[in-house]
């Protein structure tokens, strides 16, 4: 079956003064209908950048899409049309942006920003919009939805706007939404409710989902794949299980050491990956996590590692995997234990 959005060796990059940051390198990964898929990585790795370059949101300059193919429905849309692209991005694809404090804006009520793409993109009368409105408040557990309607941004509470920014979001039925960070700024009970409506949402319209997050706990929670980003690349990716139960690259085992075990035995303390990602002006030729990693050897530095697979849409990118590396079964061992 042919995925739904297929993402091929994606390049992004942006002119600054300072020279090109090489903000993407080569990312590529698939979402399949129906299914939520996380990419996960630290801040500045790149999930972002591959978030809006899908929506076609890069603003060019000082960004340009330097290589690759995005295939949505088996069409390569980055060779749509401004205009074409535009029709795509509200009726195909959604966006739940990073922060409902800033996501709407504060001079139009909340009901004339739920109804724009209604009336643009499926013809809708404004009284027809005003009803579909009120109808996707409710839907996503907005209380007193004919009042909250009229209201703006500034009277709604911060899980109540990321509420309304998901209701946008789905407001002309996409078969894609993008959900960069949706609870970062949110308390952990309000975090749980748009998490389990998330989930709700995708049940009911069978909804493919691509979570940006840093935030393991989330991406366990929903998640049915995983794609580890590191400094523009692509470290790791497989099922949500296959990573949390036998994660393969040495960045993968960092982040599950970072993640608090706080039950039983399992309680431990929390250990941090020392060093700093590489500079994305000059680029390592190597492996990216080489300078941070604790099992690099001299050709990590030297050359770009290979994908290894290893069964079940699991790979990874590690020269610890080849066949003329140390023994590896104590690594892996380091690794599960994270």
């Amino acid at each position: 079956m042919e995925h739904l959005l297929e993402v091929t060796n994606l390049k992004v990059n942006f002119k600054t003064h300072g020279g090109e940051v090489k903000a993407v390198r080569g990312v590529s990964f698939y979402v399949d209908h129906g299914e939520t898929v996380a990419i996960v990585g630290e801040s500045g790795c790149g999930k972002s950048v591959t978030a809006l370059s899908i929506m076609g949101l890069i603003p060019s300059p000082p960004g340009r899409l330097a290589e690759g193919e995005i295939r949505f429905n088996g069409q390569d849309i980055t060779r749509l049309s401004k205009k074409e692209l535009l029709k795509m991005r509200g009726s195909e694809m959604g966006m739940i942006f990073q922060d409902p404090m800033t996501a709407l804006n504060p001079t139009m009520k909340i009901g004339r920003q739920l109804t724009e793409g209604l009336v643009y993109y499926h013809g809708l009368s404004k009284k027809e919009a005003h009803k579909k409105a009120i109808e996707l408040l409710n839907k996503v557990g907005i209380s007193d939805p004919q009042k909250r309607v009229d209201q703006y941004p500034h009277e709604f509470s911060g899980g109540m706007r990321q509420r309304v920014v998901i209701a946008i979001a789905l407001a002309c039925n996409p078969k894609l939404v993008i959900a960069d960070e949706p609870t970062t700024a949110l308390d952990v009970t309000v975090q749980a409710q748009i998490l389990d409506l998330m989930k709700e949402l995708q049940e009911q319209t069978k909804l493919s989902i691509i979570l940006i997050t840093h935030d393991l706990g989330v991406v366990a929670e929903v998640a049915h794949r995983a794609v580890v980003m590191y400094a523009g690349t692509v470290v790791e990716s497989g099922t949500t299980h296959d990573l949390f139960t036998k994660p393969k690259h040495p960045y993968t085992w960092g982040l599950m050491k970072s993640m608090p075990h706080l039950e039983g035995e399992h309680k431990k303390r929390l250990v941090p990956i020392e060093g700093t990602p590489p500079d994305l002006f000059n680029p390592p030729k190597g492996c990216p996590f080489a300078e941070r990693c604790d099992y690099a050897m001299e050709i990590c530095a030297e050359q770009a590692p290979v994908v290894r697979y290893f069964g079940n849409g699991h790979e990874a990118a590690c020269w610890l995997h080849d066949e003329r590396a140390p023994k590896f079964e104590e690594l892996t061992a380091v690794g599960r234990q994270a």
